[in-house]
């Protein structure tokens, strides 16, 4: 259902740039709009209520090169990327709405230990992936749209497109689901053992769709 107040306190906050944390719009919006993740997801997500550590991606960058912090920090700092972090003042709605917070904080995540890029071609795959693991219903018209959009917006990566999305459902099916996942407890761990232990294989070494 849509809350109203919770939609203009979101836009506020983007317009005004009121502090530097991107994951509060994002959680805000979510709410506003009614993000809801399947029973059987909610269940899966019991371990992360409450757990959401600030990320500092300058501490990540010490880590070892290879290690699952440093791949992230790389990756954000690369695409010029912000972590999603949430202001204190929003507590009451990151325990409320856990699925929302958790599907933003966990986006560019994703991207890192799925190998997909931020391209349209890499977007999807993310997609993809969310779709086959059932977060939520929503994301299947999400996915239809973007497999219908994507190539009209970027007809170079049509193919590439195609192959993510199909690749994205298919890692999505044969792993766990992730969403529930600390990953902030693994930074220090070598990436390739992340995925390894989490039923992800290591990307493949096409090159990177063209933008």
């Amino acid at each position: 259902m849509l809350k109203p107040k919770q939609l203009l306190q979101a836009i506020r906050k983007i317009r005004s740039h009121e502090g530097t944390n991107l994951g509060d719009f994002a959680i805000l919006k979510a709410d506003a709009l009614g993000a809801k993740a399947s029973d059987a997801v909610m269940a899966q997500l019991e371990p992360v209520v409450g757990y959401y550590p600030p990320i500092d991606l300058d501490a990540l960058s010490q880590l070892p090169e290879g290690t699952f912090g440093y791949e992230y920090a790389h990756h954000m700092q690369t695409n010029h990327l912000s972590p999603f972090n949430i202001s204190p003042g929003l507590d009451e709605v990151a325990w409320r709405n856990v699925f929302a917070l958790r599907y933003a904080i966990t986006h560019d995540i994703f991207h890192v230990l799925l190998g997909f890029d931020t391209s349209y071609a890499g977007e999807i795959g993310v997609l993809a992936f969310a779709v086959a693991q059932n977060y939520s219903s929503a994301q299947r018209l999400g996915l239809w749209m973007a497999s219908a959009l994507y190539p009209l917006l970027a007809p170079g990566q049509t193919g590439e497109i195609l192959a993510n999305r199909r690749r994205g459902l298919a890692l999505g099916q044969q792993a766990q689901c992730l969403l529930g996942t600390r990953f902030e407890e693994m930074w220090e761990m070598p990436l390739d053992a992340v995925r390894q232990a989490l039923g992800l294989p290591a990307p493949s070494t096409a090159p990177p769709a063209a933008r």
